[in-house]
Parts: structure tokens; sequence; C-alpha cells
């Protein structure tokens, strides 16, 4: 296994750790995480194209790791009432819809393996943005609140940036699936 892969490995078994902190509201420490497992997602990418070290596996495993960090920091939004759930459902269904779209790719004739476009990576890059700002924002409100523990101004504009994510995961979920759509029609 590649350095590449390893960090991948390293991005899947950080979602642990993440949910933990997040669970119990250590604020601070689930945006280290999280900053740390998304600098893996920038890194891993960087040296497997610098280095050509790019293989199936990472193709698959890269944005698997993604949507297990990025939809785990939303459900916990969620539960802390700062992402509406309907934002959730867009983010899974679109998800849900690129993997099966990659799944039948993958058992065609010849077997292809769809890498993530440009739209798929600007969405990841604004959603672990978004996630990033709710956990050190969240943290640094709450520290400099004086007792008060008002966290408003970061909810608020987290909610905001939620609804964001939603629209440019949908812009990014049709594009793929049009871009790819020869694997639709050919799946019958």
């Amino acid at each position: 296994m590649n350095l590449p892969n390893k960090l991948t490995m390293l991005r899947i078994l950080l979602v642990p750790v993440f949910m933990l902190c997040a669970a119990y509201h250590w604020m601070l420490a689930a945006g280290i995480v999280f900053a740390v497992a998304s600098f893996t997602d920038f890194l891993d990418g960087n040296l497997a194209r610098k280095y050509h070290l790019v293989t199936d596996f990472g193709k698959f495993a890269d944005p698997l790791a993604d949507k297990l960090l990025t939809t785990t920091a939303f459900v916990y939004m969620m539960a802390d009432g700062v992402c509406h759930p309907v934002v959730i459902v867009l983010i899974l269904a679109r998800e849900f819809a690129v993997s099966g779209l990659r799944m039948v790719a993958a058992g065609a004739p010849g077997g292809k393996v769809i890498a993530a476009n440009m739209w798929g990576k600007v969405k990841t890059v604004l959603q672990m943005l978004t996630i990033i700002f709710y956990y050190f924002g969240y943290a640094i409100e709450q520290a400099v609140s004086d007792g008060a523990y008002s966290v408003y101004t970061t909810q608020v504009i987290s909610f905001i940036l939620c609804w964001g994510v939603a629209a440019i995961t949908l812009i990014s979920g049709a594009k793929y699936l049009w871009d790819n759509r020869s694997f639709i029609n050919t799946a019958k």
C-alpha cells in the first residue's frame, strides 16, 4: 500500500475519533481532528498525482473516506441544530447516486473506475471548510463568551453555509451524472 493510500486509510480511522469528540462537544478537539483528516485528503491527492501513485483503490477509497468524514460531521451539526435535515438528505442522495453510478461503471464490461471531477472536489472543499468553520468558530465563541455560552453567530453563519453546501452538492451531483450518463443508459 503506497503512502497516499495509507493517508486515505488514516482519514477513515480518524472518523471515530472525530465522532467521539463531536459527541462529547469537545469542539476544539473535533475541529482539530477534522482539520487534520481534511489535510490528509489534500496531501494524499497531491502525492498520488505528483509521484504517479494513483491507484484504482485510491480512486475508490479517497472519495469514500471524504464521504464518511463529511457526512458524519454534518450529522453531528444537524444534532446541534445547525444543519437542516434537508441538507443532510440532499448530501446523502447525491453520494448514493454517485456511488451507485461508480458501481455500475465498475461492473460494466471492461470495468471502469470513475474518478471525482472538479465539481466534486469543489463540493468536498466547501463541505470541509464549512465544518471546520463550525467547530473552530463554536470553540472560539465559547471560549470568549465569558461564561455566557453564546455561539449564536457561528450557528447562524454555519446554517447559511450548510445551505450553500447543499446547492453546490446538487450542482456537482447533476454534473457528475450528466458527464457519465453513458453508464446510466447502458445499465439495463
